[in-house]
């Protein structure tokens, strides 16, 4: 099975499934002297782990991280990093009366197709919980970032079908404090409303997410088949239950004339961010941000038709422990993948410049 490193210097390899032992991975390329401890990784990872609010799954893990390699006095060395985290809460019987039928909205009939066999105890690699090693990789990201004076922001701004309501332009700045990673005070009262509707019903919700990277420097990303802005839209589509990305105005720019959509500019700077930060596939110096479409978690406890293995027709209804949304736990997933792509595309650029 290929495809499971991410990024060209900047580059983390993942490995583990949901019912295995544990999950991990291995950052290569990152830079000698970035601070880093477990610590660091550990905060980002207990804004992702389950059982916390009314949208998650009651499955407890508690994702404590062991760094393994590659950081040594609170500082990396240039050496690959190493990380760890075991699963603690499986319960693989939930799965074994569906194990020979195909779950709607799953990955289920792909993995089948493509390697003849799949670990139908939670999707196996093809879980949510393959995650849990982004949000790490991403945390070490974050912290080479934040040595250069860059800070990657995610929340949420719909949930249900609800937007957030925001008082003012910058109130997602408060997000991480907030039930849902919230974009607006006023919000996550709604929201929880809405999941427990929805729960008692036995149904799922999806969501719109908010990644929003500050203090980028003009010129990162590269003018044809490198763009930030395509390489940010592959990272956030590289995660299952994400159906769509936009980049500053996004879709709404389709319905906009020139005039509006344009970004004026001014010898003091832009005066607005239609472009989301990116110009020709290269940064402006802007906030760059970009929007997550994330689908409805497809495990619901109402039946649906599908087939088994052998193609018979059947029903399933699914039972076990799963969120109601993916939100709040997809939003530090989100800023992970952003912090990876922005980290490689950094040193990326770093290195070019070298060569030119």
């Amino acid at each position: 099975m290929s495809g499971n490193t991410f990024g060209e210097i900047f580059r983390l390899t993942t490995y583990g499934e949901s019912h295995g032992p544990g999950l991990g991975g291995v950052i290569d390329g990152c830079p000698a002297g970035i601070p880093l401890d477990e610590a660091a990784i550990q905060a980002e990872l207990d804004r992702r782990k389950p059982g916390q609010g009314p949208a998650s799954t009651a499955r407890k893990e508690s994702d404590s991280v062991r760094l393994l390699s590659g950081v040594f006095e609170g500082v990396t060395t240039g050496t690959p990093i190493g990380f760890h985290i075991a699963n603690e809460d499986q319960r693989s019987r939930d799965y074994s009366k569906i194990k020979d039928v195909f779950r709607p909205g799953h990955a289920d009939f792909g993995f089948q197709a493509k390697f003849g066999l799949r670990d139908y105890r939670g999707g196996g690699r093809s879980s949510g919980r393959e995650t849990v090693s982004r949000v790490a990789g991403g945390a070490v990201a974050q912290q080479l970032l934040l040595a250069e004076g860059i800070a990657v922001h995610a929340y949420t701004v719909e949930l249900g079908g609800i937007p957030a309501r925001l008082d003012d332009p910058r109130d997602w700045i408060e997000a991480q404090e907030r039930p849902f990673f919230a974009a607006g005070p006023r919000d996550a009262e709604r929201w929880e409303e809405r999941v427990l509707e929805v729960k008692k019903r036995g149904d799922t919700l999806g969501g719109v997410v908010e990644v929003r990277a500050v203090g980028l420097p003009p010129g990162l990303g590269e003018p044809v088949f490198g763009k930030l802005d395509a390489r940010l839209a592959g990272a956030l589509m590289s995660v299952g239950a994400v159906k769509g990305v936009e980049i500053g105005a996004g879709f709404a720019a389709a319905r906009m004339l020139g005039s509006e959509n344009n970004d004026p500019m001014t010898p003091d700077g832009f005066l607005s961010n239609n472009a989301g930060g990116v110009l020709g596939g290269i940064s402006s110096g802007q906030d760059v941000v970009v929007r997550a479409a994330v689908k409805p978690i497809p495990s619901i406890a109402l039946q649906q038709r599908t087939v088994t293995t052998d193609g018979s027709e059947t029903t399933i209804q699914i039972g076990g422990r799963h969120d109601i949304a993916a939100i709040p736990r997809i939003v530090p997933v989100l800023k992970a993948m952003a912090a990876l792509v922005l980290a490689d595309l950094l040193l990326l650029d770093r290195r070019l410049g070298r060569e030119r």
